[in-house]
């Protein structure tokens, strides 16, 4: 069983298979301090491989998810140190890693919002599977009126509501609700208040746990992989992914169940 590191920015748990990742600085609104994202990625590093963790939940703590990038240290240490123009390249790519890390983690990842999720926040909630918001979120993209882009968010804002849309609230700082954010499809599902997000999560992690978790890891990689591959790789490279699971415990537990008229092992 996956030992949970210490953190210092998140609140952290384990309980019935299910992680859940609190981001605690509501003092700084849950901005992306260097303490919270490497809270983030050293929790994320101790149970990618612990199958016994089914999937991930994201949220904030004090009634925000996250306003972003931490423009104190954009301030102090991109424009007020004696870092010049690779150093702050190399600074972002790592961002960029970090945002890639969720994405393509090799479990179901739940972003809960409420309050608000700003910018680089709102970037990280795109980053997720299943997007959960309260009716009166608020979001905006608000990068290009500071003057500078949402660069490593970009793709992950396009990849969940379309390049159209994409390019519209990020070249307008278009601020919107959770109800236009349901509507645009960033959100999957609209809770009325704190009570019904937990509600409607509870729902989410009943669905998968009657998944395998072998079943969704690859199912992620084969999802993620039709946004770069040729079609004849991606031919070959379903058809790797479905031999293994066919031929693992797993595939052979679901088989055999189904079979028996009975629920496979994994099933809550």
């Amino acid at each position: 069983m996956t030992t949970l590191p210490e953190t210092k920015a998140c609140k952290v748990n384990i309980e019935n298979e299910w992680l859940t990742i609190s981001f605690n600085q509501p003092e700084k609104r849950n901005a992306l301090t260097s303490e919270l994202t490497d809270d983030i990625k050293n929790i994320f590093d101790a149970a990618r491989d612990d199958l016994g963790v089914r999937g991930v939940t994201m949220r904030g703590e004090g009634g925000i998810f996250c306003a972003g990038g931490d423009l104190k240290m954009f301030k102090t240490g991109f424009q007020g140190g004696e870092q010049g123009m690779k150093d702050v390249e190399e600074a972002s790519a790592l961002t960029g890693a970090f945002f890639d890390m969720i994405n393509s983690y090799p479990k179901p990842v739940v972003m809960l919002a409420e309050g608000a999720a700003m910018a680089g926040g709102l970037g990280m909630l795109c980053a997720g599977d299943i997007v959960v918001v309260t009716e009166d979120c608020k979001f905006a993209l608000t990068e290009t009126t500071l003057g500078i882009p949402p660069a490593q968010i970009a793709p992950f804002v396009a990849q969940r509501i379309g390049l159209a849309k994409a390019r519209r609230i990020m070249l307008t700082a278009a601020r919107f609700t959770g109800k236009e954010a349901f509507e645009m499809g960033l959100a999957d599902f609209i809770a009325k208040d704190a009570n019904d997000l937990k509600n409607i999560e509870f729902d989410i992690i009943k669905g998968v746990m009657n998944c395998a978790p072998g079943a969704n890891a690859i199912t992620k990689e084969i999802v993620l992989a039709t946004r770069h591959l040729e079609r004849s790789e991606m031919i070959d490279f379903a058809a790797k992914g479905f031999a293994e699971r066919m031929l693992s415990d797993e595939g052979r537990e679901g088989i055999a169940s189904f079979i028996e008229k009975r629920k496979p092992k994994w099933s809550k």
